[in-house]
């Protein structure tokens, strides 16, 4: 049995806010935004999730912005099917991972809400949508990997002769990430993702989730499956007793409406009063049935906010949280999407006590196995 690495996964916004704060400012602070994504390079981040909504400012142009005024971060921006043609979204991604020497990957994301959808012109349907998402994929990855020009005729998009000057930087091409949790989405992400991203539910939870992507990947005729990315709001203190509170103190923040704004633009853009999609609905049930679960997992922050993203909490001391990202690698985790509440100042606090943690047992695990594999056996 090999040990796996770990990738962990920030994400950042042009702008101070949360669920526990209103934004302020401009929508674009391009101060903040690099000053925010600098704080996840420092803290030793492998990558930064850059979302997307209706209302959001346009991730390339984050990315982009970012990119040049960092080193080695890597940048999954957030990406919906549908808007633009494939072939130019293609075109846009590539030549983006040039100029960043690699550092490119796409998180895709179909849309399970259909007021966000048409507020962007989408009228088609969750099912017509993921139909789209599955041919919309295809043809870029074969965009990224042919060096000749093709055509292609489909139920939603058609050309002829399609070649372009600019490939991936790598010959693998750029990584591809794919968020749902619905049966459409097992079926489309398994077939093209490179990782299938989950939100933080319990352990058995997201061993069964894990299994379905499998599933579907084996259906699909994969002969390995895709990573498996699981996204938390880690609350840390320096002791249990001290991460509780903070803990509560960040729920009645919450209630308080002190982020009203906040969650008024969420509701616009994920309509969290009454989720869609079948995440939030996950998050809702979990949290139904009990406030905390295995080890740390916390779920009044999501009922709080009407699980309209990522919304789970892991609380404790930088130790219990780091065993229990843990528990989430021993059962197939591949990649962990943290941000904290107090997005930029827990970035920088994850990077100082919890990053350091989960790295050295991993490494202590693949050192205790390399020790007892006898010289030259197969690993």
């Amino acid at each position: 049995m090999t040990t796996p690495s770990v990738e962990f996964i920030g994400m950042i916004g042009t702008r101070d806010a949360s669920e526990t704060r209103p934004a302020t400012g401009p929508a674009i602070d391009p101060d903040y935004t690099v000053r925010f994504a600098r704080a996840h390079e420092d803290a030793g981040f492998d990558r930064i999730l850059i979302g997307y909504s209706s209302g959001r400012p346009d991730g390339g142009q984050v990315a982009a912005h970012v990119a040049a005024r960092t080193e080695r971060l890597g940048l999954l921006i957030a990406h919906r099917p549908g808007f633009i043609a494939p072939t130019l979204a293609a075109r846009t991604f590539a030549t983006l991972d040039q100029f960043t020497k690699g550092r490119v990957a796409v998180h895709t994301i179909t849309g399970g809400n259909d007021a966000e959808q048409r507020r962007d012109g989408d009228y088609l349907s969750k099912d017509e949508r993921y139909d789209r998402t599955d041919e919309y994929l295809g043809i870029l990855r074969r965009a990224w990997a042919s060096a000749e020009p093709f055509d292609h005729t489909g139920r939603h998009y058609r050309f002829e002769d399609y070649g372009s000057e600019v490939l991936p930087h790598r010959e693998s091409g750029i990584p591809l990430y794919f968020g749902g949790s619905s049966e459409a989405a097992y079926r489309v992400g398994a077939k093209h993702a490179d990782t299938f991203a989950l939100w933080g539910e319990p352990l058995a939870e997201t061993a069964e989730q894990i299994a379905s992507v499998r599933a579907a990947a084996e259906a699909a005729g994969r002969t390995e499956p895709p990573g498996i990315s699981v996204s938390f709001r880690p609350i840390l203190g320096p002791t249990e007793e001290l991460a509780w509170e903070r803990a509560h103190r960040i729920l009645d923040t919450i209630k308080s409406g002190a982020g009203r704004p906040f969650f008024d633009q969420a509701r616009h853009h994920q309509n969290v009063d009454s989720p869609a999609n079948v995440g939030s609905q996950r998050l809702l049930a979990a949290a139904a049935k009990q406030d905390l679960h295995d080890r740390a997992l916390w779920t009044p922050t999501a009922t709080a906010s009407g699980a309209g993203g990522n919304t789970t909490a892991l609380v404790g001391t930088p130790e219990t949280v780091a065993r229990a990202l843990l528990d989430y690698v021993d059962i197939g985790v591949t990649t962990l999407l943290i941000r904290g509440y107090d997005p930029l100042d827990d970035a920088i606090d994850y990077g100082r006590h919890l990053l350091p943690l989960v790295r050295q047992e991993l490494a202590h695990r693949a050192a205790t196995q390399g020790a007892r594999t006898p010289a030259g056996t197969a690993r």
